[in-house]
């Protein structure tokens, strides 16, 4: 006899998890620039083809795959930083083509003011995710808030001291992204994140 009720059918979301490749390729970059911040090294092409391509590149891949995943928080931090890092390279590698001149510290306050205060915003998006995105958001805001500081200042004590936070910061995006790989791989809770109940 054929049912009469249609079974319910379920679909399964076929796209991987972007989340992982998004916090890693920020981390990652984060920390490099940072380590350059607390004065271990110069600026050079390591950092800038990190910003171009894991950073940058790598991040705004992740948004956008967000986006199919229906994800606005994700979809609006991973496509913006990835934009951020692509915009910092283009500020360090314009005036040197002389295609414009050289930000001032004035424009670069404005600029990492303005990343600072948009990432202050998303933080509160954190607030309904998990206690290490928490974590990511709030070290970022205060990362960007010294690198304000020290730019205004002209104090290289202050830029080594965002350096050293930013290396945290940094560190903590990675952890959070290997968590979710690792969690979804073992298919338990191998890294906690604090999920928030």
């Amino acid at each position: 006899m054929i049912p009469t009720t249609p079974a319910p059918v379920v679909v399964k979301d076929g796209i991987a998890n972007p989340a992982p490749l998004g916090l890693c390729a920020f981390g990652m970059t984060t920390v490099l620039l940072n380590i350059h911040n607390a004065g271990f090294f110069e600026l050079n092409a390591m950092i800038l083809a990190m910003g171009i391509f894991y950073g940058g590149l790598a991040q705004v891949i992740a948004g956008i795959i967000e986006a199919k995943k229906n994800n606005t928080f994700g979809l609006t931090a991973f496509t913006s930083y990835g934009f951020f890092w692509l915009s910092l390279v283009a500020l360090i590698v314009m005036p040197k083509l002389g295609w414009a001149p050289k930000a001032s510290e004035g424009a670069m306050c404005a600029y990492l003011g303005i990343w600072g205060f948009f990432t202050f915003c998303l933080f509160f998006g954190t607030l309904k995710l998990n206690r290490a995105l928490q974590f990511v958001f709030g070290s970022l805001t205060i990362l960007f808030a010294l690198l304000v500081w020290g730019d205004a200042t002209g104090n290289e004590s202050i830029k080594h001291l965002a350096g050293y936070e930013g290396i945290i910061c940094g560190l903590s995006a990675i952890y959070t992204g290997i968590a979710g790989v690792l969690n979804e791989v073992y298919g338990r809770e191998v890294l906690p994140i604090g999920a928030v109940k």
